[in-house]
């Protein structure tokens, strides 16, 4: 049984980038589906797919990007910032800035799962859930 299964996602993220894979299989859920589409959307994964049967929940396959001369992660920062023990929340006007605006936090807002600047355009704040450069 896994406490935490966010934390899990972005270990395995992790652990995959520091491995230099090009694939990654992570067990699906409905909350690590939309941050793998705020991922993507924001350029940090190369692609992805969901394979439904595998199991009872499913599976992600998450195709990492690399910089393509220098061989370097697209991704070189997963930082959880919410857990399980202490929700961190955030106000539409107290949204956190990931390295001045170069790196992205991602939120869990009552219009779904969306990256901060969309949280400051939409003016919501929700669950702050981590932070990507």
């Amino acid at each position: 049984m896994i406490t935490d299964p966010i934390a899990d996602y972005l270990t395995r993220l992790r652990n995959a980038i520091k491995a230099n894979h090009r694939v990654v299989e992570i067990p699906a859920s409905n909350l690590k589906k939309e941050i793998t589409q705020v991922l993507h959307s924001k350029g940090y994964i190369q692609n992805y797919k969901f394979e439904e049967g595998v199991n009872y929940q499913g599976i992600i396959k998450i195709a990492l990007k690399y910089n393509p001369i220098k061989k370097s992660p697209a991704i070189t920062h997963l930082e959880r910032v919410s857990k399980p023990g202490l929700r961190k929340y955030a106000k539409a006007d107290e949204l956190p800035r990931v390295l001045n605006g170069l790196g992205i936090a991602i939120l869990s807002t009552s219009k779904g799962v969306i990256s901060d600047k969309e949280a400051r355009q939409q003016n919501v704040g929700g669950e702050v859930i981590c932070y990507v450069y």
